[in-house]
């Protein structure tokens, strides 16, 4: 009881003696609106400094007296405020281009937020940088740019899954404006699922989560889209060799904005012009859809309506396959005064795929998917330095369904494995405390539950928490360190390392426990040149439990037993991370190497055997560069190196009657062939003082012509029975154009 007495005196005395106010508002462009991600705010008087955040967002906490705050962002005039007692507590700021060429660096970080900001393994990109990168296919992918970062690897060529320091796809939790997509992909993953139109920006968590956001081991990254107020309408788009995009916006009012986008692909039409007539019917195409409507109904109040719909047909005269996503959410947010804001948010979401066919009056079909009801309530508190909370609840309705099969005209019962419900929800605290401009702390805890409904039924719980500092040894160098832990609740059944959109979700249940894991990081960040140059290194250390794998030769397809194919054991990744980047001038861009080991121990599997996880790659090496040749011309160029992924190779084999059947070596016990390409681009921006304004991308991917392995197949040779193996590769060197436009 005294301990709580004293923690309750000395809030109460943290918050009565501070005597702050809270200064926020959001920093745009002053021709689009659209939000200046890492624009930096200086207390002139003070030498303090912030950043905004993805959505161009910022807050101060202020003593009472006079300030100057400058508000400074790379390629536009530098804009000063007085505040003073009597100023408004939300300054939302404009600010013009300058004369200066554009920064086009990979990250919108800036200035030291890189040895200043508490957190670790944060990346945040805004969509203008992401466009600037060398294009495939005529399309700027926001997951394949993710691939870029230290710690962050392609599963497999051209895919958007993506592995977070040696963990798998499904421990990755990508949201959409808080609405989780299941799916981020089309055409298998050569597409990303976000158009990059109508998104603002992106931020990836690799090390710390949020305590916001729980429920996967590896990774959090958060798709926001564009949140404007536009003056009048106007719009964007591309038109390239297989996709098209439009994206329009407008105000409905003074209080009302509107903005909608499209993007199409129609390799279809060139199957209608096949010489092959069977073709001619055929379907290969996916679209998506965003809508958004906001409603601004005071100074404190606005209600935002987000809708997604995705989806990817494939049809021939055999049969069809299709999947999809569905997302929306509708969020109130509310200042309740200077120092509290909050959100109240419902979102939905569906993903499924459907396969079928049509041979000879035999009709089969099959059915799969997973939906989610979620509601969040979301607060920040900002008091003062010591006490800038966040806190907050989520409920979470999963419904699975892993299969529907329907079987007419083969004189067979229809097929269903049986469906399956869970309830998850999270309450959370966290917290950041600057006790001086060289040291500063955050910390958290969120504690969840999971409850599962069907056959299996059980109730798991979790207290999850999370610690970080910053202490800057120097106004250019600091030192973080990053403890947090956290349960994954649900992972995908597949026993590919690409993934495939047929990998089914499920869930933890009274036989499959939750997977946990324990991550801690430090690194060292150090700036040169005030702050042209930034680098860092970063170690990591990420314990598994639980950790989930199939025995060999898992049936995971159509099986009511699915749990019978998981074996448990434990786990563990470490590396390091190296990371040199230059933000200014002509000539931007970065180098990083990341250096790691991913391992996997189940009893059950290998023997018992340590094994390599399937996404471990030793080592990984990115270069991205920049150069402005004058305002209407740039030039990028990407560079990727990384070790093979491991495999399972054939090592012998054993003869039966004649027939011949393979042995095969220890659980990824060999690798693949190493990977490494080269991708180009050229950007030409005519000058236009019209409404109508365009520009050209012109793209090679994989310039030198990299046959980097997609799988490796194994054959036999019909006349001697001697095995053989096939490297099937899927690009060559892909030129690619893409006109785009804004009006």
């Amino acid at each position: 009881m005294r301990l709580i007495l004293s923690f309750f005196l000395l809030f109460v005395t943290q918050v009565s003696f501070a005597q702050m106010r809270t200064i926020r508002g959001n920093i745009t462009d002053s021709d689009s609106g659209e939000p200046l991600i890492g624009a930096s705010i200086l207390i002139v008087e003070t030498k303090e400094k912030a950043i905004s955040d993805i959505n161009g967002t910022y807050r101060l906490s202020l003593p009472e007296g006079n300030f100057t705050l400058r508000f400074t962002y790379v390629g536009y005039e530098n804009k000063d405020l007085k505040i003073g007692r009597d100023s408004e507590s939300v300054q939302n700021i404009v600010l013009l281009p300058g004369n200066l060429l554009k920064e086009v660096t990979i990250s919108a970080l800036r200035k030291d937020n890189n040895v200043s900001n508490l957190t670790m393994g944060t990346e945040r990109l805004s969509i203008e940088e992401i466009r600037l990168l060398p294009a495939i296919m005529g399309e700027v992918d926001i997951l394949k740019t993710l691939q870029l970062l230290p710690g962050v690897q392609s599963v497999s060529e051209s895919s958007n899954g993506f592995s977070v320091r040696g963990g798998s796809p499904d421990q990755n939790l990508i949201v959409l404006d808080n609405t989780v997509v299941y799916n981020p992909s089309h055409q298998m993953g050569f597409f990303s699922a976000f158009n990059n139109d109508i998104i603002s920006g992106i931020e990836l968590f690799k090390g710390h989560f949020p305590s916001r956001q729980g429920g996967r081991l590896s990774s959090l990254l958060e798709v926001k889209t564009r949140d404007i107020m536009p003056k009048k309408f106007n719009g964007t788009g591309g038109i390239g060799l297989i996709s098209s995009r439009l994206m329009a916006e407008g105000p409905l009012g003074e209080k009302v904005s509107w903005v909608a986008a499209a993007r199409r692909t129609y390799a279809d039409l060139f199957l209608f012009l096949s010489s092959n007539e069977d073709l001619h019917d055929a379907r290969l195409y996916f679209y998506d859809l965003n809508g958004k409507m906001t409603y601004r109904f005071s100074t404190k109040d606005k209600l935002e309506l987000n809708i997604y719909n995705g989806l990817d047909k494939m049809a021939v005269s055999l049969g069809s396959f299709d999947y999809g996503n569905t997302a929306a959410s509708l969020t109130w947010s509310r200042s309740f005064s200077d120092y509290l804001f909050g959100k109240f948010s419902i979102h939905f979401t569906d993903y499924h795929y459907a396969l079928a066919s049509d041979l000879n009056d035999m009709d089969v079909s099959w059915k799969s998917g997973i939906g989610d009801w979620n509601f969040r309530a979301d607060f920040q508190q900002d008091i003062n330095d010591l006490w800038n909370l966040s806190y907050g609840l989520t409920g979470i309705f999963h419904q699975f369904t892993p299969g529907e099969i329907s079987m007419k005209g083969l004189n067979l019962n229809d097929y269903n494995i049986p469906e399956n419900d869970a309830f998850e929800t999270g309450v959370y605290l966290s917290n950041e405390q600057k006790f001086s401009d060289r040291f500063a702390v955050k910390y958290g805890l969120r504690f969840s539950s999971f409850s599962n409904k069907g056959n299996n039924e059980h109730t798991y719980t979790a207290l999850k928490p999370g610690l970080g500092f910053v202490w800057k040894l120097t106004e250019s160098s600091s030192v973080k360190a990053n403890y947090s832990h956290n349960s994954q609740y649900m992972q995908l059944a597949n026993n590919s390392s690409a993934g495939s959109p047929l990998d089914i979700w499920f869930s933890a249940s009274s036989n499959i426990k939750p997977q946990q894991v324990h991550l801690f990081s430090t690194g060292y960040f150090k700036n040169f040149a005030e702050n042209d140059y930034e680098s860092s290194v970063e170690l990591y250390y990420k314990r598994l439990e639980n950790v989930i794998d199939f025995r060999e030769h898992a049936n995971l397809l159509m099986n009511q037993q699915l749990e019978n194919e998981v074996r448990t054991g434990t786990g563990k990744a470490y590396g390091i991370e190296m990371m040199l980047r230059k933000n200014t001038g002509r000539l931007t861009g970065f180098v990083n190497y990341t250096l790691s080991r991913s391992e996997r121990n189940i009893p059950e599997v290998n023997n018992g055997k340590t094994y390599l996880a399937p996404f471990d790659k030793t080592h990984a090496v990115n270069v991205v560069a920049t150069y402005s040749f004058s305002k209407k011309i740039n030039a990028s160029a990407i560079w990727v190196f990384a070790t093979g992924t491991p495999t399972t190779y054939p090592v012998g084999r054993f003869e039966v009657d004649g027939e011949y059947f393979p042995i095969y070596s220890g659980r990824n016990e060999y690798r693949r062939p190493n990977y490494d390409r080269l991708d180009l681009s050229l950007n030409y921006i005519p000058n236009s003082k019209k409404k109508w304004k365009g520009e050209w991308n012109l793209s090679f991917y994989n310039v030198y012509n990299r046959k980097n392995p997609w799988a490796i197949i194994y054959q036999q040779d019909d006349d001697t029975g001697i095995p053989y193996a096939e490297k099937m590769y899927l690009f060559g060197i892909v030129p690619s154009i893409t006109y785009n436009f804004k009006f």
